[in-house]
Order: C-alpha cells, then structure tokens, then sequence
C-alpha cells in the first residue's frame, strides 16, 4: 500500500470506515454523521512512546471525537496493563515474553503482534567526554555484567581517566532494559543494579547531558532528538566501530543493538471502532511519522503484511 496517502484520500477511507463500522452497531453517534466516538488507550514502551503520540496527534485531526491516551509505563508495565485488559494498545520495545504470552492464554487475551519500526539501541556519553572514541561489545559486557568491578574509566582500558564512571540505562520495566541485557550479557534481567535507572528515556537524558563522567544507552530517537548534547559511541562486534544511524539500523550492519519494535493490539480492543480506526490510520502513516520522530522504517511489504493480519484479526 503507499507509505503516505493525501490527506484528503486518508479522510476518505476514514469516514467510509466509520459508515461500514456504524452499519455493524459501531461508536457513532446514531443520527449523526459527524464521525467515530470514544477512547483509545496505548501505554508501554518509552521507545515506541514518539511515534504512538505523534501518530495520535495526526489521528486527532481525522477523528477529533476520539480521545487518544499514550502511557510510559516501560514495556514490561504497558503488557502489565494490556494483559488485565486496562488498555487496548501495548508499545513495546521487544517481543511479548513467554511469561506474557502463558498470562493471555490463561486469561483468554487474543492479541495481534504489529511490528511498527526499526531502532537501533544506542550508546552516549556526555560530550565533555573527549576519551571514548568507540566500545567493543565485550568491554560493554565487561562494564554492565552483574557483579561488575568496573568503578573507574580505567578499569576498561588502562590509558583513560581515573575518573569515577557513572551509569545510566533503563529501568527493570523496560523492553530496552530487556534486549539491552539478553544481548550485552546474554541473560534477559542480567544487570549490575548501581546504575540510575528509568523507564522515562528523557530523566536518562537529562542525567548524561549533566554529568561528565556519564555513560548510558537508551533508543536511537531520543540520541537524535537530544545530539548537541550528548556524544554517541560507536560499538565495535568484531568488524570495527559503527555508529547507528538510518543505514546501519535498517541494514544490520550496527549489531548487535539494532531490533524491531512493536505495537500489540487486543481482541476485545480491535472490536472498537475507534480503536481498530486509529490502527488502521497507525499502520497507514507509519512509514512517514517513524521518519519523522527518528526511527527507521519497515520494508513496505512488512507494513502491508500487518495490514492483512489486522484486516483478518
């Protein structure tokens, strides 16, 4: 399907929805014609957080009645809500887990999996940092390794600083913190604790911007909204450094820390009208918005897949 429909042609499709929904017993308003009704509700992933709020601010402008609400409560608390059925939408960062997955089956819970972006983790550093011109990913293992004696910059390699090295990453709730974890250390959750955590990309921000002895790591579009102040490190896995960028995210060359994205949708939420609409319209624009706010997006066959699965959920 085209990756950015006229604006007209979007209104279009959205109203002839909203005729066929209404048709079937949908939100409308009976006896008016002035378009869907009611709430859609996301929360989950600080990652995909940029392009779910975007996506709903472009979503008030075709369906001014419909209330959009976008959450952070990291991935882990987004399928927290979207498993006791509190909201329809999870963004996530990773995949549902095999905890997740046994929750909704016990629980009922048909959900549709919707790869939406790609990201690419990324490594910062504060820009007073004149010393790190690149890690490779075993001195990342060595330094966030559960029981971890990395202490100082001199610790990872003899000729930098004897400076205190203070850490910043995401928070246990956190689908970053879970790849970021299987794939530095090779075990979801496997952490040193003594770092500043959280679910909120922008307080990790704030923290390394300030903070000269600062290293952290958090999604791609928050480095680029946030670059003058912050320095990105390049991460060597064994064919020399590389910077995550447009190319390297999309092609795979920036591994390990380049991943899909997500957003999962209900059954019970796909049933609403307004919800299945603001899906509809997400998958829709998607490939323009992912640009947009930073991240990268999928081949165009990966969106009209999603399409179908939705058309078919």
């Amino acid at each position: 399907m085209p990756q950015a429909l006229l604006p007209s042609v979007r209104r279009s499709l959205l109203l002839l929805l909203v005729t066929l929904l209404g048709a079937c017993g949908g939100s409308a308003v009976p006896g008016e014609g002035e378009g869907l009704t009611g709430v859609v509700s996301l929360d989950g992933s600080s990652t995909v957080y940029p392009i779910s709020e975007a996506i709903a601010e472009e979503f008030l402008t075709e369906a001014p009645r419909v209330r959009v609400t976008v959450g952070v409560s990291g991935t882990g608390g987004g399928f927290k809500k979207f498993l006791a059925g509190e909201v329809d939408i999870n963004d996530a960062s990773r995949p549902i887990s095999a905890s997740e997955k046994s929750a909704a089956a016990a629980s009922g819970l048909d959900y549709l999996e919707l790869p939406v972006a790609y990201d690419g983790l990324s490594i910062v550093v504060n820009p007073a940092n004149t010393w790190v011109d690149h890690l490779t990913v075993a001195e990342l293992q060595l330094i966030w390794q559960p029981g971890s004696v990395v202490d100082s910059w001199n610790d990872i390699r003899s000729d930098w600083p004897d400076q205190p090295i203070r850490l910043y990453g995401a928070g246990t709730d956190s689908g970053t913190f879970d790849y970021f974890t299987e794939t530095i250390n090779g075990q979801t959750g496997a952490s040193r604790p003594d770092y500043t955590a959280s679910e909120d990309d922008n307080v990790l921000v704030q923290g390394i911007a300030g903070d000269e002895n600062a290293l952290g790591y958090f999604g791609f579009a928050y480095y680029e909204e946030n670059q003058e102040r912050l320095k990105l490190v390049p991460i060597d896995n064994g064919s020399g450094p590389v910077a995550p960028n447009a190319t390297t995210i999309n092609d795979g060359s920036y591994a390990p820390l380049s991943r899909p994205i997500y957003i999962y949708l209900s059954k019970r939420g796909a049933q609403k009208p307004p919800v299945r609409a603001f899906v509809e319209f997400y998958l829709e624009i998607a490939p323009q918005i992912v640009l947009e706010v930073g991240y990268i997006p999928l081949p165009a066959a990966e969106y009209a897949k999603s399409v179908d699965a939705l058309a078919a959920f």
